[in-house]
């Protein structure tokens, strides 16, 4: 690694809006330990983001559910009471004392649910489809452990204004707690990818079959938040040829062109890509490279943020190359709280485990020393 100097990863950007002093950002990570029943961000939550915050880093927050009937992940905190926004004070409060910058993730799981997550509605989707219910591999975190989702039903036309307006309200709240942006979550199989790809939407209204149909949600969605903190505090992720949540779509590059193009009309702070060559923490195609963001590069006018199997050189070459403007870490931030500095400074890495990824206490969640602390009797 290059000398701290030298580092891209180490030269300041500006997203839209906000003004940060390196590219090494924390990607969204489900850590599954709001406070139940009603997912209130509590202090072990606070403790956990003020370790990784770092002066003048992008923190991008946990996927955080917009509403009672969007959830579907035991754990994850959300946006939809007044006790979410004074929990989320609090995590903001530890960030920002640090120079810290965090923008949230809004969240809505759609079929990806159970009933006993969603207050006992049926989950929500763009088509019906038996086979994503009835595939024994196919699990969801709920209070009875991981078990296959509940079944699902389609949105009516007449319904999906009222989902908008529920990411509006979402918007609203995170600006009342304190964060500095706001990231809308269409990717990974959730319910605004459900209705971009064809495997998973089979409508013939307006909201199916020809990419601008299909992106219709999405756009929607973007601009209700953009209604709340204007275009340059908005991001948007996406995963073009993401395959979790047993997605899948016939011709996925002319539809996520498509959907990174229609984007440029909102000056978004950054477009966030999820390479295809994870599928939810797994690395399934180890060398290959940021492919979706080679492609939409062309495309997208603004910042680009890349997640997915990244090491700190190959951040760096991705940086350098000029494919992406900045890297989201996760599995590595979940292990190094300090993780700007260790790559920084060209410090070793500690690992992760991944059987505590989605537990419900301290282990393998705020007990990760910094560097200093870690070696500072060895």
């Amino acid at each position: 690694m290059k000398t701290s100097k030298e580092q891209a990863l180490f030269t300041p950007l500006q997203i839209g809006a906000v003004s940060l002093k390196h590219r090494v950002v924390m990607a969204p990570l489900t850590r599954s330990r709001s406070i139940q029943p009603n997912s209130i961000p509590g202090d072990l939550m606070a403790d956990y983001y003020k370790q990784r915050a770092s002066d003048g880093g992008l923190i991008i927050g946990e996927a955080t559910n917009i509403s009672l009937t969007s959830r579907g992940w035991l754990g994850s905190p959300g946006l939809y009471l007044a006790e979410h926004v004074e929990g989320w004070k609090k995590v903001l409060k530890g960030v920002h004392a640090k120079g810290g910058i965090m923008f949230a993730q809004l969240w809505h799981t759609g079929r990806a649910s159970h009933v006993t997550m969603t207050g006992g509605a049926t989950p929500v989707t763009a088509s019906v489809n038996p086979t994503y219910w009835e595939n024994p591999a196919q699990v969801v975190s709920t209070p009875d452990g991981w078990i296959q989702p509940s079944p699902h039903r389609a949105l009516e036309v007449k319904e999906i204004a009222a989902i908008v307006e529920d990411y509006r309200k979402a918007a609203q709240r995170a600006k009342d707690a304190g964060f500095d942006g706001v990231e809308l979550h269409a990717a990974n199989g959730y319910l605004i990818d459900q209705f971009l790809q064809d495997g998973s939407n089979q409508r013939t209204d307006e909201y199916g079959g020809s990419y601008e149909n299909r992106s219709r949600l999405l756009l929607e969605a973007v601009a209700a938040l953009v209604s709340v903190w204007g275009g340059d505090r908005v991001a948007v992720r996406i995963g073009p040829g993401g395959t979790f949540n047993a997605m899948h779509d016939s011709n996925p590059e002319p539809l996520f062109a498509y959907v990174a193009e229609q984007l440029n009309q909102f000056n978004l702070a950054y477009l966030h890509i999820i390479e295809p060559r994870v599928k939810g923490n797994i690395v399934i195609h180890e060398n290959q490279g940021p492919v979706a963001s080679e492609r939409l590069r062309k495309i997208f006018k603004g910042k680009i943020i890349a997640a997915g199997g990244f090491e700190p050189d190959t951040a760096e070459e991705s940086v350098v190359k000029g494919v992406l403007d900045a890297v989201a870490f996760g599995r590595h931030f979940i292990s190094n709280p300090d993780l700007p500095k260790r790559i920084e400074d060209g410090l070793p890495l500690a690992e992760y485990d991944r059987s505590t990824f989605y537990t419900f206490d301290p282990k393998g969640y705020n007990d990760y020393p910094a560097y200093s602390t870690q070696y500072a009797s060895k």
